[in-house]
């Protein structure tokens, strides 16, 4: 066997669990955040630069759920938005983000450790909420996507109600997501929320779900929210087979490639 092996690849296989269900463990996530310094879930900025960028403004409060080792929050600072806090269970990933942005000097930039599902924070206190691949982790023992299981769907909704709870009242929710519109929207449009639903796509060939929630705009003629639609042809690319962004697909067992 060869030793001139990939530095990024051996990181990739030290750090990427077993099963899925590695990702519910938040002993996995310290053990996983002390050796990795830097991943992103779900491509990187630079790939939904163009849709998010309309949706701030320079005096913008932004909320990041489960910032991990996510450079989402530097990059949003380098485009003038400095009013940024983010949030993770992770200790180990906390103190890891403070000292890293602490070095680039950029100190306004709060990063605390919390719980999405129970946020410390007041009422009506954010312009944007971003979340990319935190709320998938909460599926990956929900079992049928058309009807995830009671325990799943109350932790999903717990998150989405601390949302619109934090969100002012014409806030912005941005989920950047592997889930499909079919299986997200009946979850988004639960009666106790007032926000309306657009969906957007990026990335090169296979596409990643953007989804936009206005708080205050949901208009009556929302979609029927047990609506199936048809689920599209999706075929993985290599890069996409490399990583671990797969595990997160819903039924990957039966893309169509």
């Amino acid at each position: 066997m060869g030793t001139d092996q990939n530095p990024k690849c051996a990181q990739k296989e030290s750090v990427a669990p077993a099963t899925a269900l590695a990702y519910l463990d938040p002993n996995y996530w310290d053990e996983r955040f002390s050796k990795e310094e830097h991943y992103e879930w779900f491509k990187d900025y630079s790939h939904f630069r163009n849709l998010i960028l309309p949706l701030l403004k320079p005096d913008s409060s932004v909320l990041e759920l489960g910032s991990g080792n996510s450079k989402l929050s530097e990059e949003l600072y380098n485009d003038g938005i400095t009013d940024i806090t983010c949030i993770d269970l992770s200790a180990v990933a906390v103190e890891k983000m403070q000292k890293r942005l602490h070095l680039k000097g950029m100190k306004e930039i709060k990063v605390l450790e919390a719980d999405m599902l129970d946020m410390p924070f007041g009422d009506e206190c954010f312009d944007i909420v971003v979340e990319k691949g935190t709320m998938d982790v909460l599926f990956v023992d929900g079992g049928d996507p058309w009807n995830p299981q009671p325990s799943t769907r109350s932790k999903v909704m717990a998150m989405l109600e601390g949302v619109h709870r934090v969100l002012k009242k014409d806030g912005i929710f941005v989920s950047i997501t592997f889930g499909q519109p079919h299986f997200r929207r009946p979850l988004f449009n639960a009666p106790e929320f007032t926000w309306s639903f657009e969906c957007s796509t990026f990335g090169d060939g296979f596409h990643y779900f953007f989804y936009t929630l206005r708080k205050g705009r949901r208009s009556s003629d929302d979609k029927d929210e047990g609506e199936r639609s048809v689920t599209p042809l999706i075929c993985l690319l290599q890069d996409e087979l490399e990583g671990e962004d797969y595990m997160f697909r819903t039924d990957v067992d039966e893309l169509n490639c």
